[in-house]
């Protein structure tokens, strides 16, 4: 089960946006979000919630039912974009398990819920592997850290071994818990157990950096680094210079 954030506004990409649904801006000929759809489902992952806000028809009626791609999509649909944590609580009827199969509220296997505004050829594959391995330690959270990109050079949190630590951005490295942690960027790539987000009240404004600085504290948040391509698309500079990169490995006119 993964879920794909396109709740966003896209302030830093207008105009573009104005008329277009930030996830549906094209890379190398493709939406961003079918880019994410078509990695998850090679890696068998199907089952695939989307939310949205601003303009979200265009991306029900881009996307249909997700048949087309081997995927099945469900939509979440927010009357005003409720930040991640916020939006991942309203969807999470579709992410819990059903009562036919016997689980109760909070319960369930992690699901991974991806950011629509990225580009990564991180192996999705992973994230079963990694699953099985929050389950086993009692961990709450797992992200995926990349290298800090020029536009956020301090990054977002620590990263010793494979747990993930407090970071400040101002804060020097010799500040960290471990000096020798690495403070890396958070990818915009997770799994989450379903507890976390089930004290949230539905369809309340929630962001999820105090989430994930609280699971931090408590020693629950496990990471990894990815070392391949990565962007967050931010900017119409930055969305045209990928779309060049990937046009240039795809060989697409």
């Amino acid at each position: 089960m993964a879920m794909i954030l396109a709740a966003g506004r896209g302030e830093r990409m207008r105009p573009l946006t104005d008329h277009t649904t930030k996830p549906l801006l094209k890379v190398g000929g493709k939406p961003l979000i079918v880019w994410h759809i078509e990695r998850l489902v090679r890696a068998g992952i199907t089952d695939l919630v989307i939310n949205h806000a601003h303009l979200g028809a265009q991306i029900e009626q881009e996307l249909g039912d997700g048949s087309r791609f081997g995927a099945h999509i469900r939509y979440s649909a927010e009357a005003k974009a409720l930040e991640t944590a916020g939006g991942i609580a309203y969807a999470l009827p579709f992410l819990l398990p059903s009562p036919s199969g016997g689980g109760t509220e909070g319960e369930g296997m992690p699901f991974a819920v991806i950011n629509g505004d990225i580009f990564c050829d991180y192996d999705f594959a992973e994230l079963y592997r990694y699953a099985a391995v929050m389950k086993a330690q009692g961990d709450t959270v797992h992200l995926v850290l990349v290298d800090n990109p020029p536009h956020h050079p301090d990054g977002d949190f620590g990263l010793a071994g494979d747990r993930v630590t407090v970071a400040a951005a101002s804060a020097p490295r010799s500040s960290l818990p471990n000096p020798q942690s690495s403070r890396l960027t958070f990818s915009g790539i997770g799994l989450y157990q379903p507890g976390l987000f089930a004290g949230i009240p539905r369809g309340s404004i929630a962001p999820l950096a105090p989430l994930l600085r609280a699971q931090i504290a408590l020693g629950k948040v496990g990471g990894e680094h990815h070392h391949g391509l990565w962007v967050d698309v931010g900017t119409p500079q930055r969305l045209a210079e990928l779309d060049s990169q990937v046009r240039s490995l795809h060989n697409a006119p």
